[in-house]
């Protein structure tokens, strides 16, 4: 049977020190999780499963309900379009706070955050480090440390 070929190493590489970057910096809090693909029921007929999720107060344990705090995609050329036209119109409808695109083969991240119900650009992140403002546990990431090994 064919299947799908899984993302490249480096991809699932920086979904997972990404993870682990916002894991760590939300530390102990009880009201919110960092996620991998986790499926995210918006509607019946939408469900999608986003690289990286931090959500804060979900009360359902099965998948989940309502916008993440953050969402994090990781591009490769197979998904691009997808993720920087479909799901950013879905992020930004749904009032995801935050939007992050993270293009492993240059090393660069691209952040958005959610400001009048539209997504304006906070930057190209290579080598910095971002905090987010207005969540929960005042989550971060050190993009030096995310590419490093990828430099």
């Amino acid at each position: 049977m064919a299947m799908s070929p899984s993302p490249t190493i480096s991809h699932q590489a920086i979904a997972a020190k990404i993870l682990n970057q916002l894991m760590n910096s939300i530390g102990d809090c009880d009201k919110c999780l960092v996620l991998a693909k986790e499926d995210w029921k918006i509607d019946d007929g939408t469900v999608l499963k986003p690289d990286v999720v931090l959500i804060c107060d979900e009360p359902n344990e099965q998948y989940i309900t309502k916008a993440p705090e953050i969402i994090v995609e990781v591009i490769s050329p197979s998904t691009s379009r997808r993720d920087e036209v479909f799901k950013f119109d879905i992020y930004e409808r749904e009032k995801v706070p935050y939007y992050v695109l993270v293009y492993p083969d240059d090393c660069k991240a691209k952040l958005y955050k959610l400001e009048n119900n539209k997504y304006t650009k906070q930057g190209d992140f290579s080598r910095e480090s971002y905090a987010f403002d207005n969540t929960c546990c005042g989550a971060m990431i050190d993009f030096e440390a995310v590419f490093r090994q990828f430099r």
